[in-house]
């Protein structure tokens, strides 16, 4: 059996879940492994992918026998009702996490009788923790992004814009395996480093740092890095803001184990920032989860409570220092944890790197 498809049954068995419609692709992709438009269906002994004729064929020859693709020549709305009246159920889960408040409406409005049981975090819950396949996508992810960044800093220019360097980051990521990019690239340079976030310019590369954080997806997993580099030469508190962001980021990898706080792990990267006078310099949290989507639980942040890390979570570690209006600095890997410790899969340098 389809080992996501059995855990997530025996969390619908533990709540008193009898039917549950999955209707996110993300889910969706989760549980069956296809990318599919329409509806997922799970029952404790039966589970229906309900699409059109576009994916029909493909997903007869993707997914595991534990599914049944059907093609309605009802609507998907008169077929879920009518697949309810037959197992004579009346209460339905959905995802109220994802949907919004109009779909939600509609979804009553088509099954008036029903009464609707919120699955609340439950997939996102099992979908923060990785499997084998899971973690060899990501990996595999993973050594793209490393290799694009060796392969850009052999072909960065002066001349070069922003803009042309994340094309350049992107295409050679998917000439090399990856289905697509996993988020928005930035290349950030100059004063516009100083923006965790920043939006790549048609601007030729400004001296200063120069931050690159992107990633690739391979299998529907995403990878995610940052490195910063010099374009000319460090002056002494740039030198000093980079071993102070590097110093930060070994704290927080070492503090990286089985059952660690997430918000220790903050800490141990946030202190040193802040105890070397860049208080305030740092807003953002030092990492989050990375799977499916390349934001997920767990984060690892001050307001992260009494959440911990699992082995089998996947993370950011990702500190930074920005000065506003003059630059900024990130550097990021993403760590696997382990029932011995910790794994991390970026293997790109984390030297300062001089250019020009």
């Amino acid at each position: 059996m389809n080992s996501k498809l059995a855990k997530f049954r025996r969390e619908m068995d533990t709540a008193g879940i009898k039917a549950a419609l999955i209707t996110s692709q993300i889910n969706q992709f989760y549980l069956t492994g296809f990318a599919f438009s329409g509806y997922l269906m799970v029952f404790p002994a039966e589970a229906y992918i309900i699409t059109d004729p576009r994916y029909s064929e493909a997903a007869r020859g993707a997914v595991s026998s534990d599914y049944t693709v059907v093609v309605p020549k009802e609507s998907r709305v008169s077929l879920v009702r009518r697949l309810l009246s037959e197992k004579n159920i009346r209460q339905l889960a959905y995802e109220n996490y994802e949907l919004t408040c109009p779909a939600f409406a509609q979804l009553v409005e088509s099954y008036p009788d029903v009464e609707f049981l919120p699955l609340d975090t439950m997939l996102n819950r099992l979908r923060e923790i990785k499997d084998k396949a899971e973690l060899a996508s990501i990996a595999a992810a993973q050594e793209i992004a490393d290799a694009a960044f060796y392969h850009v800093l052999k072909i960065i220019t002066p001349e070069m814009t922003e803009t042309e360097l994340a094309i350049e980051i992107e295409y050679f990521m998917r000439k090399k395996g990856a289905q697509e990019k996993s988020f928005d690239t930035v290349c950030v340079s100059g004063s516009a480093s100083a923006l965790p976030h920043g939006v790549p310019r048609a601007k030729r590369l400004e001296r200063g740092f120069l931050t690159m954080d992107f990633g690739a997806k391979v299998n529907g997993y995403c990878s995610d890095m940052t490195r910063t580099v010099v374009v000319g030469r460090a002056d002494k508190e740039m030198k000093r803001i980079y071993e102070t962001v590097l110093s930060a980021q070994r704290a927080a990898i070492d503090a990286v184990k089985e059952g660690a706080l997430c918000r220790v792990v903050d800490d141990a990267a946030r202190s040193i920032i802040y105890n070397a006078g860049y208080n305030g310099c740092f807003g953002h949290g030092t990492g989050h989860g990375v799977g499916l989507e390349i934001h997920e639980m767990p984060r690892l942040s001050s307001l992260a409570g009494e959440s911990r890390l699992l082995s089998g979570h996947v993370v950011t570690i990702e500190p930074g220092i920005y000065i506003e209006g003059k630059y900024g600095c990130r550097i990021e890997d993403m760590i696997a944890i382990t029932p011995e410790g910790c794994l991390n899969l970026t293997k790109s340098t984390k030297e300062l790197i001089e250019l020009f």
